[in-house]
């Protein structure tokens, strides 16, 4: 039995389809704009979001410092919320590196911000302030549980921004994702946004890389970003040959992946001590929460469950993000039921 890894679908790897694409890519020097395979998957991905032009980029991290970095001066704030993963996960590169001041407004549990909010966090023209420049928003929202953003609330924000001359950008490292949930095109949730990137490398299995979108004066400075930021890469038709699978053929077996996180989450929720706090889930993710109650702790979870091959989150603690995707099947997804039954079937 091969492992099964609930961590994240970072851990996603290659399908056969996406080797045998990379093996036979055509490439080039993708700084002087000569890799085929590079300009074919930005010129897809922007067809794909409705925006005028793409950049790839080797992370999301990336992706997202620099659409910070282009629409910003040093010195400018942004508004973004206090889980977003651009403001908790991403070391601080847009203070670190751009100068760039965060203002944090509250996440609400669905991954919102609350329209007044962001209108009271938008600075007047007082020399005391930073200049406001940009509204970062995230969808799905990873800490709010894979929740999704929908188009009439994207909309609306982008809507307050552009009436106070911001821009807005983004961080769509599973827009498919939510697309996919709501049953419509990536372009159309994606269209009030002057940015926004997406992730080949979680869900979309592909081994390395994102996709920064938005107008071609956009990309432009964050080509000439990109490259400040050592992420100026040459034959690297390689791993854009895997992305263009994962637009190709992975995008559509999405749903399939939120099925199955439906059916873990309603086999977990019912046993002794398991609480489920994003039920039911709208995307690839359950965040579970282990009580007093439970058979075991959060450790003793992790390491029960590796005795079986599978694996989970193993910092033990008590709330746990468990993420599904392309290489979770039905079969396996058997084992994960049966195996969490197994160790957490008995309360304590």
């Amino acid at each position: 039995m091969e492992w099964i890894d609930l961590r994240s679908d970072t851990v996603t790897h290659p399908t056969p389809a996406m080797w045998k694409a990379m093996a036979s890519a055509e490439v080039g020097d993708d700084v002087y704009g000569e890799d085929p395979t590079i300009n074919r998957l930005e010129s897809r991905s922007a067809e794909r979001l409705g925006k005028e032009d793409a950049l790839f980029v080797p992370s999301g991290t990336m992706g997202n410092l620099a659409a910070i970095l282009t629409h910003c001066n040093r010195g400018d704030e942004m508004i973004l919320g206090d889980l977003a993963h651009t403001f908790l996960y991403e070391a601080g590169g847009a203070s670190a590196l751009g100068g760039v001041h965060p203002h944090t407004i509250p996440n609400q549990a669905d991954g919102t911000l609350l329209l007044d909010a962001i209108e009271a966090a938008v600075r007047g023209d007082d020399p005391h302030f930073p200049r406001t420049r940009l509204i970062c928003l995230e969808n799905t929202h990873n800490r709010c549980g894979g929740t999704v953003l929908t188009e009439e609330y994207t909309r609306a924000v982008g809507n307050l921004a552009h009436s106070h001359g911001l821009k807005l950008h983004l961080d769509g490292a599973r827009i498919f994702n939510a697309a996919a949930a709501l049953g419509v095109d990536a372009a159309a949730l994606v269209e009030p946004v002057d940015s926004v990137t997406y992730c080949l490398s979680k869900a979309l299995c592909a081994p390395v890389g994102s996709v920064l979108c938005g107008d071609k004066s956009f990309i432009e400075g964050a080509r000439r970003i990109r490259k400040q930021l050592g992420g100026g890469m040459r034959q690297a038709g390689v791993l854009a040959a895997a992305g263009i699978v994962a637009l190709e053929t992975i995008v559509e077996l999405l749903p399939e992946d939120h099925r199955r996180t439906k059916e873990l989450s309603e086999a977990l929720r019912i046993l002794p001590g398991v609480v489920i706090e994003n039920d039911p889930p709208q995307t690839n993710m359950i965040f579970l929460k282990l009580t007093d109650e439970a058979a075991v702790d959060g450790k003793a979870l992790a390491s029960s469950l590796a005795n079986k091959k599978i694996k989970i989150p193993g910092h033990g603690h008590s709330r746990m993000r468990l993420v599904l995707h392309y290489w979770i099947d039905d079969e396996a997804l058997e084992s994960v039921i049966q195996a969490f039954n197994d160790v957490l079937g008995q309360a304590s």
